[in-house]
């Protein structure tokens, strides 16, 4: 299907992505960065409700990284049946209301057991708009492309994820300082989710001016099923898989876990570890457009091996360079948001470019988010397992492993940048 050109108004389809894809990782990462003040209401200690653990284990740790492959296969199929702007409007709309929801959560003072069973629906739709989000938006992206510009288009996905986790833990590092701790666990942590749900209909009015990037089809040709693109192409979707396993390992690593790691490996300061984490995160959103552009000059695989063949080579080295100092930590994660560029900026565009247009979405959400959630979700975890066993040196090759996988799937990647893309 090559029907359509790409939109007339590219910069307002830009706007309408980022803009949504921002508010939706603002909304997934003000949970992390408030999670102490939300237990201290939600799942108190001391409670002889064996339950209430249980679910804060379960809430925690595991619904929204489980239900994001669940998202992806959805909302992936409402974009390639019933257009990328509407599954666009559906992703703002699930995410404005779960933030609201989480917002409004009562404590468990208050309602008991109900408190925490409320905290866990809404991150379960905090999962499955997020797993949806990637689908949609990736896919809508790369389409609203110009020619020659599917890397550039392509790299703002990680632009504006970045500056959403960035305001995340902006506002709440700013809600710490200013707030006394009886205001914070009071009703100051409630503030950043009740500002999401605001968000979110900011970002459904933009989205809502959008135009459509899917071709449209004839009345009577058959809609695509839920799992047309697992049946049909099983290859492309391990090869999604393939694409993503390190790079989402080293992106996980390097934004989240590497403060932490640093934290227990070397003893550097807690409030020195953030800070370098900020400015690193700040330093990699400026990054993108240009890996974009160069993946638009030079092709995917170029940038994709500097990635994969350069964190597989260095990952060891980076992360035993580290000596407890605040400047050793942001040459280190300075040097590694360098690498991950070389994924991030192109992800995307590769990922889009592996489908045709009628599975594209689906196709590109359920294995992606699933790879995600296998090797990106549980990269803190198994970091923290290999220190709490005594082998915290495993960790580095870990990544370095993973990587070198991804690496071998990059070299026999078709190179398909500077091909018109099936729409």
């Amino acid at each position: 299907m090559r029907a359509s050109a790409p939109p007339r108004r590219p910069l307002r389809q830009l706007l309408a992505a980022s803009v949504g894809n921002a508010v939706e990782w603002y909304d997934w990462y003000a949970y992390t960065f408030l999670a102490t003040h939300i237990a201290r209401q939600v799942f108190p200690s001391g409670s002889g409700d064996s339950l209430v653990p249980l679910l804060s284990t379960f809430a925690v740790f595991a619904v929204g990284f489980f239900m994001r492959p669940v998202g992806g296969l959805l909302m992936g199929a409402i974009a390639d049946r019933r257009g990328r702007r509407t599954a666009l409007t559906v992703t703002i709309l699930l995410m404005g209301g779960s933030s609201l929801l989480v917002g409004l959560t009562p404590a468990y003072a208050s309602v008991g057991v109900l408190s925490p069973v409320v905290l866990v629906a809404a991150r379960l739709l905090q999962g499955l708009s997020v797993g949806g989000e990637f689908a949609a938006s990736t896919t809508f992206l790369v389409e609203s492309a110009g020619p020659g510009r599917r890397g550039l288009f392509s790299s703002f996905q990680y632009v504006s994820t970045t500056i959403g986790q960035l305001a995340a833990s902006g506002l709440a590092a700013l809600l710490v300082a200013r707030l006394s701790e009886e205001a914070m666990n009071g009703w100051g942590w409630r503030v950043p989710f009740l500002l999401g749900a605001v968000l979110g209909l900011a970002g459904f009015w933009i989205r809502r001016g959008a135009e459509e990037t899917l071709a449209h089809r004839p009345a009577e040709a058959p809609r695509p099923g839920l799992f047309d693109a697992l049946r049909h192409h099983p290859r492309a979707s391990l090869l999604i898989a393939g694409i993503t396993a390190g790079g989402t390992l080293a992106y996980y690593t390097w934004t989240s876990y590497l403060p932490t790691y640093a934290e227990l490996e070397t003893g550097i300061a807690k409030r020195d570890a953030l800070l370098a984490g900020t400015l690193s995160l700040a330093f990699f959103a400026l990054l993108q457009p240009v890996g974009g552009l160069l993946s638009d000059r030079f092709g995917r695989k170029p940038c994709l091996l500097f990635f994969g063949l350069g964190f597989a080579l260095l990952v060891v080295p980076l992360l035993r360079a580290l000596d407890g100092s605040f400047g050793s930590l942001l040459l280190v994660q300075g040097a590694g948001m360098v690498l991950l560029t070389g994924f991030t900026s192109v992800s995307a565009a590769v990922n889009a470019e592996v489908f045709p247009a009628r599975v594209r979405a689906a196709g590109i959400g359920f294995p992606y988010s699933l790879t995600v959630a296998l090797f990106g979700g549980t990269a803190p975890y198994i970091g923290t397992l290999l220190k709490e066993l005594g082998r915290p040196g495993l960790f580095p090759w870990y990544v370095a492993v993973l990587c070198l996988c991804s690496s071998a799937v990059y070299l026999r990647l078709p190179e398909r940048a500077h091909e018109p893309l099936d729409r």
